[in-house]
């Protein structure tokens, strides 16, 4: 398997040299940025696997930048790990709304760095080799990575992927958030059941063209469930 490149990006040299010695350790390569711009110049260039992303960045802040990676096509698809000393719940829930795939408060042992770090790149890496799935002109394409609503093309970032191809491929029943976690996420113990929550939400909203994330419904004190039939427990 080839050696994975991991960016990190922190404005504190320290932070960055623990890091860099703790990933070569894990045998991963790493690049390093101390700002937002720098380190957008080399994801661009370069293509990193992964991207551990500090909040706290001289100009532009780790969180803007994260925004940005998701919003533009070319790096929408690179996972994120947030890095941050912001350990209020609402900042962990703004970095996942922004597209962070997982979120790490300082201080944090270099071992809970590697496992975490692994256990995104196994998440982004398990995508599906089957065809192409088209249901009520929603198609998506494991083979090209790419979703379309009517042949109009959908934006959505890797967690958000992987949720719709599990629905798609386990229509019509219902799934807990903990069996959500387990299927998507693969029984990954550091993501907590909101973080289905805030995942779910993106999703409708990625699937809005023509009203398509009405087919994510919510069932109350159950969990989520894909259908094409309109169900009166959809919140």
């Amino acid at each position: 398997m080839p050696q994975k490149t991991i960016l990190i990006v922190d404005d504190e040299t320290p932070i960055r040299d623990m890091l860099r010695v703790a990933l070569e350790m894990a045998d991963y390569h790493c690049l390093e940025a101390a700002d937002a711009q720098s380190a957008h110049s080399l994801i661009v260039d370069r293509k990193p696997d992964l991207i551990l992303l500090d909040w706290m960045l001289p100009g532009t802040s780790g969180i803007e930048l994260a925004r940005r990676l998701k919003r533009e096509e070319v790096t929408s698809q690179i996972p994120v790990i947030m890095l941050t000393a912001k350990g209020e719940e609402d900042n962990k829930v703004q970095g996942l709304e922004v597209g962070a795939d997982d979120y790490i408060t300082k201080p944090f042992s270099p071992r809970e760095l590697v496992a975490r770090l692994k256990a995104v790149l196994r998440r982004t890496d398990n995508f599906s080799d089957n065809g192409p799935i088209t249901v009520e002109g929603l198609t998506l394409d494991p083979a090209s990575h790419r979703i379309t609503i009517n042949d109009q093309p959908v934006q959505m970032g890797p967690t958000e992927y992987r949720l719709l191809e599990f629905f798609l491929t386990h229509q019509e029943r219902v799934y807990t958030r903990s069996q959500l976690l387990d299927h998507v996420w693969g029984g990954n113990v550091y993501v907590e059941e909101r973080t289905v929550d805030v995942h779910i939400r993106r999703l409708r909203k990625a699937l809005q063209l023509d009203g398509h994330d009405r087919f994510v419904q919510t069932v109350r004190g159950a969990g989520y469930r894909f259908s094409l039939k309109i169900a009166a427990s959809e919140a």
